[in-house]
């Protein structure tokens, strides 16, 4: 399978950063989020044990970032539960979240978060989408394609390949 980036991001892994690298990319992270005019509002209505809940937070990342596996939790059952959710929001977010990882002095470990945020914003939108509107097709990014132009793993894999379309 071809890889689709051009430069290969690194692997999590406990050199990648610190865990005082991670708790504070989080803390800063959602210190922002609070005072973001549309993100603050949601993340104080439902989050009422800030402590608690940036621990968890901690663990996620550390476990994204440096491949520790204390994290535990389904957070994905909590965000498909709230009505509210829009393409602006998962937007808003990834912004403060590469303004944060671009303060870390960290290039690789904020190339790697920086990858993982942009998947986990599109994964938990795409499924938001399915389960609210079933019937519209999922917008997201185009698809992979091919050196022929064919849906990547559905054509022709190279310019002189056979063509049975």
């Amino acid at each position: 399978m071809l890889d689709p980036s051009p430069h290969p991001l690194p692997l999590a892994s406990l050199s990648l950063c610190s865990e005082e690298e991670v708790t504070r990319l989080v803390h800063d992270f959602y210190a922002r989020v609070r005072q973001e005019p549309r993100l603050g509002p949601i993340f104080t209505e439902r989050v009422h044990d800030w402590d608690a809940h940036l621990a968890q937070l901690v663990d996620f990342w550390s476990a994204m970032l440096r491949g520790t596996r204390r994290f535990s939790g389904a957070p994905m059952p909590k965000h498909m539960a709230m009505d509210d959710l829009d393409r602006d929001l998962f937007d808003r977010w990834l912004v403060q979240f590469r303004l944060t990882t671009a303060e870390s002095g960290n290039v690789p470990m904020q190339q790697l978060a920086d990858d993982v945020a942009r998947r986990i914003g599109d994964t938990i939108w795409r499924r938001y989408q399915m389960l609210r509107w079933p019937q519209i097709p999922v917008a997201g990014r185009p698809q992979l394609r091919d050196g022929c132009g064919h849906v990547a793993g559905q054509g022709c894999i190279g310019a002189g390949a056979a063509n049975e379309d």
